[in-house]
């Protein structure tokens, strides 16, 4: 009798990341399939609902929101997770709101997003090993997700954090600090 796997449907419009996300979901024992944009990905849902999904949130045409709430429709049991590149506190309780079970910004680990399919963890002790982030990289998501709020507003982002616009220029600029 075959093994049954459990399906996986990955949607970005980011071609590398969403492949690479995929094969390094496959390996892990999940039959993945990927969609570049929600028609793609609600054509697959349609065919053959997925037990997981992991969404871009930001993605040209429809929303990885608008997606969450469509998937929704078809099988209110696909346990769905939203990926962005620039976070925000809004976003997250907006996607959890609509029933997806996690949120997480990009680059996130294969490990993470699979983790984040159980929010309440396998136990006390599963956050033991995490490591703490550096204060330059809480710094760095924090500019960031300000920015994004901002919609790239050097000027107003900077009002809102309360800082020179060229201090904000200058570590804005700066490459993601190591965890």
């Amino acid at each position: 009798m075959a093994e049954s796997r459990p399906s996986l449907l990955v949607v970005d419009d980011d071609a590398v990341y969403r492949e690479r996300l995929a094969q390094a979901i496959a390996a892990r024992g999940y039959d993945v399939r990927t969609a570049a944009d929600a028609e793609a990905a609600i054509r697959l849902a349609e065919a053959d609902s997925p037990e997981f999904a992991v969404l871009d949130l930001r993605m040209p045409g429809e929303s990885g929101l608008d997606l969450l709430r469509r998937l929704r429709g078809i099988d209110p049991a696909t346990r769905v997770l939203m990926l962005t590149g620039y976070g925000s506190i809004a976003t997250a309780m907006e996607a959890v709101r609509l029933g997806a079970v996690n949120y997480l910004t990009k680059p996130a680990d294969v490990d993470d997003i699979l983790a984040a399919f159980n929010p309440e963890g396998p136990g006390p002790d599963a956050n033991a090993d995490q490591e703490t982030p550096s204060l330059a990289r809480v710094e760095w998501e924090h500019i960031q997700r300000v920015l994004n709020d901002c919609e790239g507003n050097l000027s107003e982002a900077a009002r809102r954090l309360g800082m020179h616009r060229r201090s904000l220029q200058r570590k804005a600029g700066r490459k993601r600090p190591p965890k």
